[in-house]
């Protein structure tokens, strides 16, 4: 698998499950943007450009299905997650030669959990995940773990 030389654009984006609605919100042109999934509370991306790029809209969407498959994850490992945990995602286009590719970046946070359970459950949801499944082998995918 080919990994980025020149990142062109990314899409960035930051998944969390809402349960403040004092949360702090999008500044002056952005908006936040309310997704929702099968069996789960309300998703929110906090502060999205008002014109998205491809990549933006891509991350987003995996971004959502990931956090919820996170939860999902948790819960089968017994794990109660905090109310604060997020998921940003980045996801990059760029060129290696002249050949054009995609490429993730995934921080989990999770405060207060270790590293090693955080870790594990990251990794099921990614075998979980339609998302991740869908580009499995195909783009290089970096899993990075906080749990400060």
């Amino acid at each position: 698998m080919e990994k980025i030389e020149k990142v062109l654009a990314s899409g960035n984006t930051r998944a969390t499950v809402n349960r403040n609605p004092d949360a702090k919100r999008g500044d002056f042109g952005v908006y936040d943007l309310k997704l929702t999934a099968p069996g789960v509370e309300s998703l929110e991306f906090v502060a999205t450009e008002p014109h998205p790029r491809a990549e933006q809209l891509f991350a987003g969407a995996w971004s959502a299905c990931y956090t919820t498959v996170f939860g999902m994850a948790a819960q089968l490992k017994k794990v109660t997650l905090p109310s604060d945990y997020s998921i940003d995602l980045k996801v990059n286009i760029g060129q290696t030669g002249a050949a054009w590719i995609l490429g993730a970046e995934f921080t989990v946070r999770v405060p207060g959990v270790e590293p090693e359970v955080v870790e594990s459950i990251a990794h099921l949801a990614h075998q979980i995940c339609p998302y991740s499944k869908s580009v499995r082998g195909n783009i290089g995918v970096v899993t990075n773990i906080v749990t400060a």
